[in-house]
């Protein structure tokens, strides 16, 4: 039942008290994923406060932040897009979403000014689960899956998603969405 709610171009939203400073409140989507293989997501909604012409060497001159993208391997630049018709090599995730695609024509877009940073958003790192690890973290309650929509990452305000796609599932969804961050024991 629970590999059936897993499949890329998901949003995994952390739990609301889930204690993991790189999860705490975050929404992730999913770009890959297979039972046998595990996952790879991006973390949407953690910018650190950079511009990534700062991060990169020999890159365009082009004001785009950069989010924490996830735990694993922050030596590396990824980034997820929506212009896969005009990046080659781009893996679809969901209509509208792309993740890569070639970096020297990545640079020349950018360059023509035919990518905007409207349209990309750059990530250090990634959030990645072996084999059977995302189910098993799903069956301790410390994901809550969501469809995709291409707003999220290029329209919605960082600081808001997690609440926002967790209000967009309705219902106790909603609820939880409105739990302050802190509990407050009185």
């Amino acid at each position: 039942m629970i590999r059936a709610e897993l499949k890329k171009g998901h949003v995994l939203l952390a739990e609301p008290f889930m204690l993991d400073p790189n999860f705490k409140r975050t929404a992730v989507i999913l770009c890959e994923y297979s039972a046998e293989e595990g996952g790879v997501g991006f973390v949407m909604n953690k910018p650190l406060n950079m511009q990534v012409d700062s991060l990169l060497e020999d890159f365009p001159e082009f004001s785009a932040e950069v989010y924490f993208g996830g735990p694993v391997a922050t030596d590396t630049i990824h980034y997820i897009h929506n212009v896969g018709d005009l990046l080659d090599e781009s893996q679809k995730v969901v209509p509208g979403v792309f993740w890569g695609g070639n970096f020297e024509k990545l640079k020349f877009l950018i360059s023509s000014d035919l990518i905007t940073p409207e349209n990309i958003r750059f990530f250090v790192g990634y959030s990645g689960w072996t084999s059977g690890q995302l189910e098993s973290e799903l069956e301790m309650g410390s994901w809550v899956t969501a469809d995709m929509d291409t707003n999220y990452l290029f329209r919605s305000k960082p600081h808001e998603l997690w609440q926002q796609v967790m209000q967009n599932k309705g219902d106790r969804y909603s609820v939880i969405s409105q739990m302050p961050d802190e509990a407050n024991w009185n």
